[in-house]
């Protein structure tokens, strides 16, 4: 019995040492994902949404809004999203803070492009040919949902690399009211043999006053790619409307696959100073 006792006291302040507290967790949240159902695409679309910090709907404050083609987490959002917030730093100041409204992708050969001729293309690519559709959703459903959902103001950009930049310069040439600024990287004009570079954008209409920004940059990416973007910016330099600001970066040490980051930075630099 003696035994037991002293055995129970020495036993004792190790049993009644105090385990470590578990640290708190919780979710670091980016930002919001909405479903808005689109009677012109007929589906539902999913919105990757970022509010800027000091954000509230009872704030008088309204804020620009950038559309990210490509808005998938698992694409283009959460990187675009982080050179925004680090654009917002005072200590940077390059952009005033911004909601980004990322459009995740269904199916982007659909979405981001017009009807091509090329037999090869319609066999390989059975989906595509969408476009108009899209920019209708962008423009009769996607737009107006945000503007009466969030604090927004007049200040609309639009950013689309690759097959998002054949996109971005469709809506440039045919509906350039959609946006006052456009950021288009790496744009695929080789579709339909390059025949959206014939076409003759609303942009030279001499009644078209919208005050545009427009930033185009290409990489190491081919002959193609690198002259159909200098063939886009010469086609709008040579428009010389005083409502028209366009500026052009070749990027000589990047390819298709890195250019994004660095040159939506670029353009922020470039263009967002006067959103």
């Amino acid at each position: 019995m003696k035994k037991n006792y002293l055995l129970s006291l020495l036993l004792f302040p190790l049993s009644s040492i105090a385990q470590p507290a578990q640290p708190e967790t919780k979710s670091f949240v980016l930002g919001t994902t909405v479903t808005l159902h689109s009677s012109e695409l007929s589906e539902q679309r999913t919105l990757n949404i970022y509010l800027p910090e000091g954000y509230s709907p009872d704030s008088a404050a309204t804020y620009p809004v950038i559309y990210l083609l490509d808005g998938s987490a698992d694409e283009d959002f959460i990187h675009i999203v982080g050179l925004v917030q680090y654009a917002n730093f005072p200590w940077v100041n390059t952009l005033p803070k911004s909601i980004v409204v990322g459009i995740a992708n269904v199916d982007r050969r659909r979405d981001f492009t017009f009807p091509t001729s090329i037999e090869a293309d319609k066999k390989d690519f059975p989906t595509t040919g969408g476009s108009e559709k899209f920019i209708a959703f962008l423009e009769k459903e996607l737009q107006p949902f945000i503007n009466r959902t969030f604090k927004t103001n007049s200040s609309k950009t639009l950013i689309g690399q690759s097959l998002g930049g054949l996109l971005a310069t469709e809506i440039l040439f045919k509906k350039p009211q959609l946006f006052d600024q456009y950021i288009i990287i790496s744009p695929s004009l080789w579709w339909d043999k390059e025949s959206l570079l014939a076409l003759n954008p609303v942009l030279s209409d001499p009644d078209f006053q919208q005050k545009t920004k427009i930033y185009l940059a290409v990489g190491k990416e081919g002959k193609v790619m690198e002259n159909d973007t200098k063939k886009l910016y010469y086609k709008l330099k040579a428009l010389k409307s005083k409502h028209i600001q366009v500026h052009f970066e070749f990027f000589s040490g990047e390819g298709h696959a890195s250019i994004m980051h660095l040159a939506v930075y670029n353009a922020f630099l470039k263009l967002a100073k006067n959103l």
